[in-house]
């Protein structure tokens, strides 16, 4: 932890050392007698163990491909089915329903929505102390985030420098392409269920092609609210991986991203909350402290000197100062 900052209430932050001396991937917090990981590849057998490893959701760089591994993993049960279809392997721990509590030993963890990717879930718990912990993952929506006194939050977009943190969804855009009859790229997890959703509340009710994966992943997550699917479609609408793009037939095609650097036109539609998205949420939470622990770039760095200006109690994961083996 920064020095001469005092965690909440014994609330310990740790990062842990691998084999090759680099840092594991994001953090374990330690408090009472006990130790989460979060978001973070699993320990090897002679290191030290958490009690568990929370997974928020199923993006590789949440790290749940290793710590799926682990009879200790925690995950929700859309989370857990995810990562079996993205990795064609089984997962090993517990699962639960978004929104329901669990217990973790004596521990009892709450689990919230937070709109990201199907499945996707925060988790937050109190201490001996009382202090209420909340870990949120990556967040679209934080309206049933419950207040807190240690937070530990993502900064996908959390440079206040930086035009591009923020933005609006472009529905409108995303309407007008669906009635020129476009096939849209869109990553085969988060984006490509929320197209689809889209285009079913957009009064689309036919098929809608799909690449292989993102086919399973959106059949087997959304279930009968994907509506008729079908393997890429010739002469229909098609929401494809954007590196399929290339092989859909039609000339109206569209990357869902906010990224500026693709060679098809872009329309806007993310998976995240923008700038201003994120300073809602931590006012809606009111944390006394803040911790930003993803990604590892130095838009958490930026965001956590942000909130430090604004008076909040802040740091970021590279400021760790306390390791494990």
């Amino acid at each position: 932890m920064e020095e001469g900052m005092k965690s909440v209430g014994g609330i310990e932050p740790l990062r842990r050392i691998n084999s090759r001396g680099n840092f594991a991937p994001h953090l374990s917090i330690r408090f009472d007698s006990h130790l989460f990981s979060i978001d973070t590849s699993r320990a090897p057998k002679a290191c030290t163990q958490p009690d568990a490893y929370l997974i928020t959701h199923a993006h590789s760089d949440h790290h749940g491909k290793s710590a799926m591994n682990s009879p200790r993993a925690v995950a929700s049960v859309q989370t857990a089915r995810a990562l079996e279809i993205r990795y064609e392997r089984e997962y090993m721990g517990r699962t639960f329903e978004v929104g329901e509590s669990i217990m973790v030993g004596e521990v009892r963890v709450d689990t919230h929505p937070t709109g990201h990717t199907i499945g996707s879930s925060a988790f937050s718990w109190q201490t001996e102390n009382g202090e209420r912990v909340l870990v949120t993952g990556d967040v679209k929506d934080y309206q049933q985030l419950p207040r807190c006194d240690y937070l530990v939050t993502e900064a996908n977009y959390g440079d206040p420098y930086d035009p591009s943190c923020i933005f609006e969804d472009d529905l409108a855009g995303f309407y007008e392409a669906l009635e020129e009859g476009a096939s849209f790229g869109a990553y085969a997890f988060g984006k490509a269920q929320r197209a689809v959703a889209l285009m079913r509340a957009m009064g689309y009710k036919d098929e809608i092609g799909m690449d292989e994966k993102s086919l399973v992943l959106t059949q087997e997550l959304m279930g009968d609210l994907a509506g008729p699917l079908t393997p890429v479609n010739g002469s229909g609408f098609n929401v494809v991986t954007p590196w399929s793009l290339h092989q859909v037939p039609g000339r109206k095609k569209y990357f869902l991203t906010g990224r500026r650097d693709s060679s098809y036109p872009t329309i806007q539609l993310s998976d995240h909350l923008d700038f201003r998205g994120l300073m809602r949420t931590i006012e809606h939470v009111s944390p006394r402290e803040v911790l930003v622990y993803h990604p590892a770039s130095e838009r958490a760095g930026l965001l956590a000197h942000h909130l430090q200006q604004c008076g909040l109690e802040t740091t970021c994961l590279e400021l760790i100062e306390r390791f494990m083996q």
